[in-house]
């Protein structure tokens, strides 16, 4: 039978080819291929020392010994059978196509290794959702979509571009169909776009073993961004009371419906559209001004501040301190300008620099830093503004007693004493004290007590007070004894001493005495005078008989003379007794007065209008001055 012919043929053909030569062999054996889709697949087969049948099998299937491989229309067999080459080609290539391939030789019973054909079908050019124009909002994250579909091979691989660069960012998944192949793949690109990204374009790519360059597919962004603002003032930097623009310029999509301003946060009444004028003063560089724009999207804000020069202003006046002696003092003073006044520290009525700064700190006072301290600001650029600001220091101490000056008094008329004391705090009481006895206040025997506020207080050391003491009816003890006037606060004690001056009457009585001696005296003179004249006048012959009388010369009022109970006497309280004397009344009358009507003839004459008297004139002989007493001849 057949059966049993075919192995004796092959036992003689191993017999034949051992005497004959060497065995038949493969010279060249199919490799793995991988070809695209639609291109041509050969796979190469060489045998040497072999003449005989030559096939290939398609997953274990024979496709036919002949050269043409009828009934396989895209597949044949090419090379130089007498060379033993025999490639098997494949073209078109289909998907069909991919599958295990031998090259056997069948006649020698050899099988060469199998060999894997691939077919590699290249992407599809993928496709974004919502493409070629997706419109986005600016600011708000969105998701692209990008997805491949069809039978490609290997699964393509979907990438994210934008002006050639890759995008991160980018999440892959892939939807199976129930056979397990791929229905599609997609990509997602996660982003937030913003007003830049308006118009820009993206590009998916799929690529693939099959497609290294890959297919693309561009879209193009259209954002709809709510307005993006620019703020400017001009000019920046101004002087207080001169004019700012402020221009607010905006780009949107869609486009601005309204604009809003304010300024420190409260709105600008009647400022409409997108320009602002003002007239700039100090409150600019403290309150912003600010821009709001709106559109159908959202609003923008944008804010900006002037730089406003100005002079100094006071923001925090010094407050007064007081503290106890000893401990430190503090003063602080603020004062606001562009640029920042330098502020000084000062006494009042002083000029000496204590310190620069908000803050001026006087270390371990005492009752001599006590006083008003002043803060002084410079005038700024513009030399508008400063000024100065003041407080009290008031320093706590013991009071301080200070006796006043006090008037003499007469023995057994009233007197007083009177001290002055300052005190922070004010002193609990003011006590006058003498050898028997004290009194704070009110009546005791012949002392009474009067206490009431100093009319103007002591700089820094708290309100004054005035004690004084009456002493009625005085006696000769109270003008060689000491008063003591003492105050007490919670510090201490402070007190002075005063004692009593005396007025006496002696003085005032030795000076009546002497006015009436020298009145006494000038009456004696005067008559004496009166006599002579007479005498002399008795004498003479050449005289009519009324020679005996005599004028002296006077006031017609007959004020020639003051005795002792016209003098005038001052007895105040506080100075001796005053006494006046007017001799000028004995002074004789001028020349006119003389022409009056004479009772002696003019007998007498006595100024230098009439003839020169002898040189025994009793006249001429009498010529003597005394004090406040003048006789012309």
């Amino acid at each position: 039978t057949l059966r049993m012919r075919v192995p004796a043929l092959l036992i003689l053909l191993v017999c034949f080819r051992g005497r004959a030569g060497p065995s038949p062999h493969f010279l060249q054996q199919p490799e793995d291929l991988v070809v695209l889709l639609g291109e041509e697949a050969r796979l190469q087969c060489a045998l040497g020392a072999y003449w005989g049948l030559v096939q290939w099998t398609k997953s274990g299937l024979a496709l036919g010994g002949q050269r043409d491989l009828p009934g396989w229309s895209r597949y044949w067999i090419s090379g130089n059978a007498a060379k033993g080459q025999h490639d098997l080609h494949i073209r078109p290539v289909e998907l069909e196509d991919e599958a295990s391939y031998e090259c056997q030789a069948t006649q020698a019973g050899l099988r060469s290794r199998p060999a894997q054909l691939h077919v590699l079908v290249p992407p599809e050019a993928p496709q974004v959702l919502g493409g070629p124009s997706v419109s986005l909002v600016a600011g708000i994250p969105a998701n692209l979509t990008c997805r491949s579909r069809g039978d490609a091979r290997p699964i393509p691989e979907l990438l994210w571009f934008r002006d050639g660069v890759r995008l991160d960012g980018i999440t892959f998944h892939q939807t199976l169909l129930k056979e397990g192949t791929p229905e599609s793949v997609e990509s997602t690109l996660t982003l937030t776009p913003s007003s830049h990204d308006d118009g820009a374009t993206l590009v998916c790519r799929a690529r693939s073993q099959a497609l290294p360059a890959g297919r693309d597919t561009a879209i193009t962004l259209s954002l709809q961004y709510p307005p993006e603002v620019t703020l400017s003032a001009a000019p920046h930097t101004v002087q207080e009371g001169e004019k700012v623009t402020f221009l607010c310029h905006a780009t949107a999509q869609p486009p601005v419906t309204g604009y809003r301003w304010a300024k420190g946060g409260s709105p600008v009444l009647g400022a409409r559209g997108p320009r602002l004028e003002v007239v700039a003063d100090a409150s600019f560089l403290t309150e912003p001004v600010s821009c709001e724009v709106s559109n159908a999207v959202g609003s923008a804000n944008r804010t900006t501040a002037l730089d406003v020069l100005f002079g100094p202003i006071l923001q925090a006046k010094p407050e007064p301190v007081s503290v106890d002696v000893g401990e430190d003092a503090s003063f602080i003073c603020a004062w606001r300008g562009n640029p920042l006044p330098r502020v000084t520290w000062i006494r009042r009525g002083g000029a000496q620099v204590l310190g620069s700064g908000p803050t001026l700190r006087l270390p371990s006072v005492g009752p001599e830093d006590a006083g008003d301290y002043v803060c002084r600001a410079e005038p700024g650029l513009s030399g508008r503004g400063g000024g100065a600001a003041e407080a009290r220091l008031t320093v706590n101490a013991p009071p301080v007693v200070t006796a006043l000056h006090s008037a003499p008094a007469f023995l057994r008329g009233p007197a007083r004493l009177q001290c002055l004391v300052f005190a922070s705090p004010a002193p609990d009481a003011v006590v006058w004290s003498w050898d028997e006895g004290f009194l704070e206040a009110g009546s005791r025997g012949r002392f009474l007590v009067e206490t009431f506020p100093a009319p103007e207080g002591h700089e820094g050391q708290g309100p004054g007070l005035i004690s004084v003491l009456h002493i009625s009816g005085t006696q000769e003890s109270d003008f060689s004894r000491s008063f003591n006037c003492s105050a007490r606060n919670r510090l201490g004690e402070g007190g002075a001493r005063a004692s009593l001056g005396r007025r006496d009457l002696l003085p005032t009585v030795r000076i009546v005495a002497g006015v009436a001696a020298a009145t006494t005296t000038l009456l004696m003179v005067i008559t004496g005078v009166a006599l002579c004249c007479w005498r002399h006048g008795k004498a003479s012959a050449s005289f009519p008989e009324q020679k005996n009388l005599m004028r002296i010369p006077g006031s017609s009022d007959g004020s020639s003379s003051r005795g002792p109970e016209e003098e005038e006497t001052g007895s105040g309280e506080d100075r001796g007794p005053i006494v006046h004397t007017d001799h000028s009344d004995l002074v004789l009358e001028e020349e006119g007065a003389l022409q009056t009507k004479d009772p002696t003839n003019g007998y007498y004459k006595v100024r230098g209008v009439s003839p020169p008297a002898p040189p025994n004139s009793c006249v001429t002989s009498l010529q003597w001055k005394s004090p406040g007493i003048s006789i012309l001849p």
